[in-house]
């Protein structure tokens, strides 16, 4: 799992690269034009931080490019040799391609007696720790030599390494990574927070990820605007209605999870136990006449119906406030009876897994209350909502999140790594929580079943969608946090739910 340390709150902030650019000439500007100012701040807090992460190691090597965060690599050398700590700077590119500040940084280096080291594939890198600054927030397309040859030696090297202002190969836009890209355990990045750090690739290879604002004044930051947020649990539980003491089951609403064809009623329980447990006054299924027995006796308080064809799920859907459409649903003809009757209702839905699929085949009618729908793809599912391939929604998650909530007028939650979500005149959010372990069997099932638990309490689709990821995604983080990443089950993470609910909600 990533970690994301700041100093200063409004780093809930993410920006795109272009809006970093100007928030960082309008700092220079403060500064009477003296970027050298900021670069050398950037440097020092990128060497205390390598020193709080790995100590005073045998060796620091620095991996410096052509542009502005070299320089930072620069500063940061000068401030290893000051400290007397060994240090070298390996080179990829002439002096002559770099901006006057970065120049200046080389030779303020060269003043400390840091040495250099042109860069060959020969090089070998066998102690200390390793800080690349060999790309910025400007690296687009793909890599060319030597930084491609570079990247491989640095994780190949199995050294620890800080990263300055992001890994190297990582888009700070979207996330991704066209080549390859620097695996660091620390990425210390300035001036504004990227949001390519925090989805898709970024949080698998960034590590922790701390900011620092070299100072720069709050009411600068207020000039400019963020393109994505991140989430934060602690704020979100805010939004669960209070127990007044006087309530019953019935004002706290109906969630009905419609799904489990033949062989998948296992979906349709576990998302049905997950609106229970985050507390849905009801929890009810309806699913195919066999399974009606086993949601029975995994759950007794689930209400439980069979049924058989659409027609019969019709009476059924008088009594929900909010349907959960797609655990195990399948994409039989039955499949697609009750997810025509699901719409027909025009009933707040969560949709998840096959009624996506069916939805991206153009076989439901959209109702006028699609508004009210949340939409939950993985990758996959998303790219057959859009009809484009799965390598093109990585490219852009969020650019694939916008168009797909356009397309639906829905909230979108794009599952991943660095779960988005999207909702109508809203920032993209990003849920800064969860971990490997969640790469498991039914996790998508109970993610569904703890928004449309939400939604039955009240909250909005937007409200629920952000709340739920966030839940989901910490009560994991727990969960490894006691037992470990491997042999997760999805319904492991249900008494973390319970946990963190009642923590925060006395």
């Amino acid at each position: 799992m990533s970690h994301f340390l700041s100093d200063s709150q409004i780093q809930d902030n993410l920006y795109d690269v272009d809006t970093v650019r100007e928030i960082d000439q309008a700092a220079v500007t403060e500064l009477n034009n003296e970027g050298i100012r900021l670069m050398k701040r950037a440097g020092v807090a990128a060497f205390e931080e390598s020193v709080e992460a790995f100590g005073h190691p045998s060796l620091m090597t620095v991996f410096c490019g052509a542009g502005n965060n070299a320089g930072d690599g620069y500063i940061l050398a000068a401030r290893a040799a000051q400290k007397r700590m060994p240090v070298q700077v390996v080179e990829l590119s002439e002096s002559k391609k770099f901006s006057p500040e970065t120049g200046r940084a080389r030779q303020y280096a060269e003043d400390n007696n840091v040495p250099f080291i042109d860069f060959s594939n020969t090089l070998e890198i066998k102690e200390g720790v390793i800080i690349d600054c060999l790309l910025g927030i400007g690296y687009r397309g793909p890599l060319r030599a030597p930084y491609d040859q570079a990247i491989d030696l640095i994780n190949h090297a199995e050294l620890p390494v800080l990263s300055i202002d992001i890994p190297s190969g990582l888009n700070a836009d979207t996330g991704s990574v066209q080549d390859n890209a620097v695996k660091a355990e620390v990425t210390v990045t300035f001036v504004a927070a990227k949001k390519g750090l925090f989805t898709g690739k970024g949080p698998a290879i960034c590590g922790e990820v701390i900011y620092h604002s070299l100072d720069i004044s709050e009411h600068l930051f207020s000039k400019f605007q963020p393109s994505a947020q991140l989430m934060d649990l602690s704020n979100l539980l805010e939004l669960i209605p209070q127990l007044e003491g006087d309530e019953y089951k019935n004002q706290r609403g109906h969630c009905m999870v419609v799904g489990g064809d033949h062989g998948y009623g296992g979906a349709a329980t576990m998302a049905a136990e997950a609106s229970l447990r985050v507390g849905s006054g009801l929890t009810s299924v309806a699913t195919q006449p066999e399974h009606v027995s086993s949601v029975l006796a995994r759950c007794p308080e689930i209400m439980a119906c069979g049924v058989i064809s659409g027609q019969q799920l019709e009476p059924w859907l008088e009594k929900p406030s909010v349907l959960v459409a797609g655990p195990g649903l399948g994409r039989s003809a039955w499949s697609e009876q009750l997810l025509q009757k699901a719409v027909a209702s025009t009933l707040p839905m969560v949709l998840d897994a096959d009624a996506l699929n069916i939805l991206a085949e153009g076989r439901v009618i959209k109702e006028k209350a699609k508004s009210q729908w949340v939409l939950t793809p993985h990758v996959g599912e998303a790219a057959r909502l859009l009809g484009v391939s799965v390598e093109e929604i990585q490219a852009d998650r969020f650019m694939a999140a916008k168009k797909i909530q356009e397309k639906y007028n829905a909230v979108v939650v794009l599952k991943g790594p660095g779960t988005l979500v999207v909702g109508p005149h809203q920032l993209a959010k990003i849920c800064p929580y969860g971990n490997p372990g969640m790469a498991t069997a039914g996790m998508g099932d109970l993610l569904s079943g703890i928004i449309g638990g939400l939604i039955a309490q009240g909250l909005s689709a937007q409200d629920a969608a952000e709340l739920g990821c966030c839940l989901h995604s910490s009560a994991a983080d727990l969960l490894v946090d006691d037992a470990g990443y491997r042999g997760v089950a999805a319904t492991d993470l249900l008494p973390y739910v319970h946990k963190l609910l009642n923590q925060e909600c006395q």
